[in-house]
């Protein structure tokens, strides 16, 4: 049994993990495995549609006044925070691919308890962000309806309580699609993601294309008007256009070669955000005066569409902006709660959840119970609870993630070093100390009442622990947990023709040099 300490120190052996990841689990109560069917380029449109939402239609209007034309180096600035978070969660994604994401990573290496609670975190910061992001789409849809057909919803069914609003029936709808999308199958999802992603992707280059016509150097002769000081405030600001790209490591029983895939769809997803999010800024301020921007912010209009249409004097470029936004919205929910169930799958087969979460449905390969609870528990807080001031929790989340990440690279490089690496943070330790210390920064920033509700949150999270993880976990059941019967070894894993995959004959490879 152990004490209590010994409980929340525990650790999951990391050959367990792998060994687990696509094998049903004992005597198949659970249904069959998750069907590794994304590639690469699947995988990387998932990332970047977990990105790229609607805050980069927006968040000009608050930065600029802060930074003036520097706002090009807070984007800088944000994306270097990002990529130090980013290179931690390649190296531990290639170390350790299975679902699960941040919650896997602290389970193998700072214990069960310091796991649960980053779960918590992860549970907390996807069910807010999907939640606040979908209560907004209604207001895009209307915006669209408005202009094709001159036709709006009420606000008492369109607006969230506190809003002029009874119940956001369009928030509820959004969240109930994608649960039905993501029930149906992971490829049927990643197909409809991938085509929603080239959407809002043209939608950004089409503004950089429009807006560069109209490109005038003399904006930005004054660079910086508040000096460093202000580019790095709006640096922070900036940063939450960056979050997300850890929904990528979720999938990691659902990837074929995840030891290859997942790092580089990583990769690929923060440089594409990067030199998109760079572009969109330059064209921005390149085309309008940093004094508009404010003005525009001020008056609660989307920033980019007000662009285009003082380059193009035409009322179009609202539609398109706002359609581009429905789109968007919509790619952001349906990845964000495909990330939730997947760590919640995993808590489920270590025991710490109810066995429900865990059960794959035989003819879909996709947790669907998981998947219909997770979003009638997300639609029915988008539709009902005021969210406004639920928000910064999904930043202070991300946060403790970035966080925790860093610890379990440095921990798991110490308990495993000879674990199969397909990369390597370069300069270790100095690279996860330096992301660790400055997303701890950034928290610090972040208003007294936002960690208030997240140590709440934390205290009911210890109090389900305490009362139904520790006493259900597999490890207290029995720290030697079998290996499932039909193993398979995920850094060997190997795509057949049908999107399946099958173990390759032989002992794994040795780990790759220092990349």
């Amino acid at each position: 049994m152990g004490s209590l300490a010994g409980e929340l120190t525990r650790r999951k052996p990391l050959d367990l993990m792998i060994a687990e990841a696509g094998s049903a689990t004992e005597s198949g109560r659970s249904g069959p495995p998750l069907r590794r069917t994304m590639g690469l380029w699947q995988l990387t449109l998932l990332g970047i549609s977990s990105v790229v939402g609607t805050g980069i239609f927006f968040v000009l209007g608050t930065t600029v006044p802060k930074a003036g034309p520097g706002v090009v180096l807070s984007f800088a600035l944000a994306a270097v925070v990002a990529g130090l978070g980013a290179l931690c969660y390649v190296e531990l994604a290639g170390a350790v691919p299975v679902a699960g994401s941040t919650y896997s990573y602290a389970y193998a290496s700072l214990g069960e308890g310091a796991a649960y609670l980053v779960a918590s975190c992860l549970i907390l910061e996807y069910g807010v962000a999907v939640s606040t992001v979908a209560v907004s789409w209604g207001q895009y849809l209307n915006e669209v309806t408005s202009s094709l057909f001159g036709f709006t919803l009420p606000d008492a069914v369109s607006q969230p309580p506190g809003a002029g609003g009874y119940v956001n029936v369009p928030a509820l709808v959004v969240v109930l699609l994608c649960s039905l999308l993501l029930a149906r199958g992971t490829r049927e999802s990643a197909a409809v993601n991938a085509v929603m992603v080239c959407v809002k992707i043209g939608v950004l280059v089409f503004f950089v294309a429009v807006a560069l016509t109209a490109f005038d150097s003399d904006h930005f002769s004054d660079f910086a008007p508040h000096g460093m000081g202000g580019v790095a405030v709006a640096a922070s600001g900036v940063f939450f256009s960056f979050i997300g790209f850890d929904a990528v490591s979720t999938a990691g029983e659902e990837v074929r070669n995840p030891h290859r895939t997942i790092p580089l769809a990583l990769l690929l997803t923060l440089l594409t955000v990067t030199t998109l999010y760079m572009a969109v800024a330059v064209a921005g301020v390149g085309a309008q005066p940093t004094g508009e921007f404010g003005k525009q912010a001020d008056a609660g209009q989307a920033v980019l569409a007000e662009i285009l249409r003082g380059v193009t004097g035409a009322g179009w470029p609202a539609l398109l902006l706002s359609a581009g936004a429905v789109v968007s919205i919509f790619s952001v929910v349906l990845v964000t709660l495909f990330g939730q169930t997947r760590i919640l799958f995993s808590m489920a087969r270590d025991g710490l959840v109810p066995e429900v979460f865990r059960r794959v449905d035989r003819k879909r390969h996709t947790p669907a119970g998981n998947t219909w609870i997770v979003g009638a528990g997300v639609g029915a807080l988008a539709a009902f609870v005021p969210l406004q001031h639920l928000a910064d929790l999904t930043s202070l989340g991300t946060l403790i993630a970035f966080i925790a990440v860093a610890g379990a690279l440095v921990v798991l490089r110490r308990i495993a070093p000879d674990a199969r690496r397909p990369f390597r943070v370069p300069f270790y330790p100095v690279v996860p100390v330096l992301s660790a210390a400055s997303c701890l920064y950034l928290a610090w920033l972040l208003p007294g009442l936002t960690w208030t509700l997240f140590g709440c949150w934390l205290l009911l999270a210890a109090g389900l622990y305490l009362g139904f993880g520790r006493r259900h976990s597999r490890l207290r059941a029995g720290a030697d947990a079998p290996v499932p019967d039909t193993p398979r070894d995920a850094d060997a894993a190997v795509a057949t023709p049908g999107g399946e995959a099958r173990p390759s004959a032989g002992p794994s490879e040795p780990a790759p040099p220092h990349v």
